[in-house]
């Protein structure tokens, strides 16, 4: 059964966007913050997974929609006053990383740290960029990197870096680097949210009626609200930020009680690695809406009657298409899913304190023979995905505490694996609104670099339909085989 008019593939221009950088600015705490010269603190063995040492680049686009050049109001000051009041209560942003001699990693701070920000300027235009709909390699210029920066160095680095690039038709983006070892994907929501409020406070509004989120256009960025004039503002933190890393410590001693294969070094003993990189991978990117995702649920229910979640059924789904695209062998070969778990309700003794924004993801793990992936019934695929989230207790969480304790993994494990990361739990719109309404995309830059992740995100168009986007990388061969794959259901 194909349903082409279900699932909508998604083209971005190849571009190339001359950028002109006018100021890089450190940005220091406005008031006196609860660290001095010396200090240090402690992040959890969540926070210094080996996944979690690496910035995470996002952009958030804003059409040309304001009227800050009328009032006078320069939009760098706004985002950059308002940074400076949030890293009061978000003080551990304006410190540093370095790594202890257990291999682990703490905030340290020193005077003349505090984060970055940087003022760019371009003469292209928004509307130049295309439809503002998927990641684009090519906005890589948006996003600050150092000229000299290795890849993937966190230590020593501001871990807020923030690009605010101007374009000739009056709108802008936001390219910002927030780097993972301090908050997960929950706690960079709240750290945009409070930094997106307190730049709202520091403006005075005339409020128009509020518009439903689904209708993230143009229109609703226009008519929103209207900036008026620039004033002194307030620091909005709602919840109150904590950081209370202390109560993810190991136990002593540590206790291991599952085997974590999600960890596990294993020998590639398949084609999978050649066939990725037969050819250099390409991003492609699907919108699947939500009459697919629901006959997609209806052909995984189980006998019984038992239904199966959106993101349960999609990822098997997922999953058995992209083995049939790379047609991996041989065919008895183990093959990993891993994808995060929000574990902040699965902690109970003693629960999370409100406002607390460090990594509190465990990563579950679905295994799978190849021939069961390519034969076998979509329901059992996705039972074996729901058993793998389902597992993500407090005490597997504990047991990932102590796991990483024991032995500190240093190096992604890729041999066998796929992994699911799924953007759609974030508010990453809704947060943004800095004054100028809801951004017009939000979301990565680039996922090529990482061929054996799939992203799903939020949709930013006018998505009344509740669709999403599927992004992947795969040789141009196999993305082929991998759109067939997804397009049909048996």
């Amino acid at each position: 059964m194909i349903m082409e008019s279900w699932i909508q593939e998604l083209k971005f221009p190849q571009l190339d966007i001359p950028v002109t950088v006018n100021h890089v600015t450190p940005v220091m705490p406005f008031g006196p913050i609860k660290a001095t010269h010396g200090d240090t603190l402690y992040l959890s063995n969540l926070d210094n997974m080996i996944g979690a040492r690496v910035f995470t680049p996002t952009i958030y686009f804003f059409r040309e929609n304001i009227s800050y050049c009328k009032e006078g109001v320069n939009i760098v000051e706004v985002f950059r006053d308002a940074l400076a009041k949030v890293l009061v209560p978000y003080y551990p942003f304006s410190g540093r990383l370095r790594e202890t001699k257990s291999g682990k990693m703490e905030v340290f701070f020193e005077p003349n740290q505090g984060a970055l920000i940087v003022d760019a300027k371009t003469e292209m235009t928004i509307n130049d960029l295309g439809d503002l709909e998927v990641p684009n390699p090519a906005w890589c210029t948006l996003i600050y990197r150092f000229s000299d920066e290795e890849d993937y160095k966190v230590v020593d680095m501001p871990l807020v870096i923030a690009q605010v690039t101007k374009f000739s038709c009056g709108g802008f983006s936001l390219g910002l680097r927030l780097c993972h070892c301090l908050c997960d994907g929950f706690g960079a929501m709240q750290f945009v949210s409070a930094w997106a409020a307190t730049a709202r406070e520091g403006k005075c509004f005339e409020k128009k009626t509020r518009l439903p989120i689904n209708f993230r256009t143009t229109f609703v960025a226009k008519n929103m609200m209207t900036p008026l004039k620039f004033v002194a503002g307030t620091t909005i933190t709602t919840p109150k930020p904590c950081w209370d890393r202390e109560c993810l410590k190991p136990r002593d001693p540590p206790l291991v009680r599952f085997p974590h294969i999600e960890f596990m070094r294993t020998d590639d003993e398949s084609n999978l690695t050649a066939t990725l990189w037969e050819s250099k991978p390409v991003q492609k990117c699907y919108r699947i809406n939500e009459d697919f995702q629901n006959l997609l649920k209806k052909q995984a229910q189980l006998d019984d009657g038992q239904a199966f979640t959106t993101f349960e059924a999609m990822s098997a789904h997922i999953w058995r298409s992209w083995v049939k695209a790379l047609d991996v062998k041989p065919l008895d070969y183990e093959l990993r899913l891993t994808f995060s778990v929000n574990a902040r309700q699965k902690l109970i003794d003693p629960p999370l304190k409100k406002g607390f924004y460090g990594n509190v993801v465990c990563v579950a793990c679905a295994t799978s023979k190849v021939s069961q992936l390519k034969e076998g019934k979509l329901s059992n695929i996705a039972g074996l995905v729901r058993k793998a989230r389902n597992s993500v207790s407090e005490e597997y969480v504990r047991s990932t505490i102590d796991y990483i304790e024991v032995d500190r993994p240093t190096r992604l494990e890729f041999a066998g694996k796929l992994t699911i990361t799924q953007w759609t739990r974030f508010s990453i719109y809704e947060c943004a609104d800095f004054g100028w309404g809801f951004p017009v995309y939000a979301g990565p830059i680039d996922i090529t670099p990482t061929p054996q992740v799939c992203v799903i995100l939020p949709d930013g168009g006018a998505s009344v339909n509740k669709s999403f986007l599927v992004c992947i990388c795969l040789s141009e061969s196999a993305a082929l085989r991998f759109r067939d794959n997804l397009f049909e259901l048996s």
